[in-house]
């Protein structure tokens, strides 16, 4: 079981499953949030709004954009129903998604931690983490090997993958965390080497920095995982149904159509024989 942030009592997955086997399948014996966003006509959104080109809050407006940002606009509204967005950061992205929100958006990298509190939908993209330096550094932060250094300042924001790879990866490199709106700056200044981050988030922050940041390796990240959202864990059919949804807006073109405006022709993907 488990209480919704309506406070409501749901059976999801095997349980309601399985009850639906006793009772001989003719009751639908679970709910879904699903049926509470549409009762409420609301969908709540949880997103960090500090991660272009996938989440960005304005601090002046208030207003979140960003591609799953719009994303997020598009599954309300195929659903007919008004989309709330729920700031959070990486540091209590879990903790807020589920007290507060549906689903949860803007960049989010698939692990197996993050898979024992929640489900994931269908992947959005591919990515690996791989460096970002200034441009005249490329060569000194290529490899693991050279960024694993106690003359090297890596940077990153706290609470997410970045920091988890960071720490199992440079164990004798000078850690530094840093707020994510303005962690490229650091390094641009010389108050930071390299951050090592998703490659698509790499190619974006390189195309913004034009001649001040560039990627050192992006064709050969140090590893590979796919970007996702955050669902509630066991509710099968609302992730039925985002994933429904996810699998009709990447084939009609709508998924191309938001991103362009934030891209370009910069490709984020992965090339093909990764």
């Amino acid at each position: 079981m488990r209480i919704t942030r309506r406070g409501q009592v749901m059976v999801w997955g095997v349980a309601a499953l399985a009850l639906a086997g006793c009772s001989g399948g003719d009751e639908d014996t679970g709910a879904s949030a699903l049926d509470t966003i549409l009762e409420e006509g609301s969908l709540q959104v949880c997103t960090t709004g500090d991660y272009p080109p996938f989440t960005e809050l304005d601090a002046d407006s208030g207003e979140f954009s960003g591609i799953d940002v719009d994303m997020a606009r598009d599954l309300a509204d195929s659903l007919g129903v008004e989309v709330e967005f729920v700031q959070t950061s990486w540091d209590t992205l879990m903790e807020d998604f589920l007290a507060d929100c549906d689903i949860a958006v803007g960049g989010i990298s698939i692990s197996t931690e993050r898979a024992q509190q929640a489900f994931f939908s269908e992947a959005v993209m591919a990515d690996g983490k791989t460096p970002i330096a200034r441009c005249e550094d490329v060569d000194k932060y290529r490899t693991v090997e050279q960024i694993n250094d106690p003359d090297v300042t890596s940077i990153m924001p706290s609470g997410g993958t970045n920091e988890v790879f960071a720490q199992e990866n440079y164990p004798d490199g000078d850690l530094v965390t840093h707020d994510n709106l303005t962690i490229f700056d650091e390094i641009v200044e010389g108050r930071a080497d390299v951050m090592t981050t998703d490659r698509s988030e790499v190619l974006y922050v390189a195309h913004e920095y034009e001649g001040e940041l560039c990627p050192t390796n992006p064709d050969e990240p140090f590893d590979y995982f796919e970007k996702a959202y955050l669902l509630p864990r066991g509710d099968v059919v609302l992730k039925e149904y985002v994933d429904q949804w996810l699998t009709m807006a990447k084939g009609d073109g709508t998924y191309d159509a938001i991103t362009e405006p934030w891209v370009g022709d910069v490709d984020l993907s992965l090339p093909e024989d990764e």
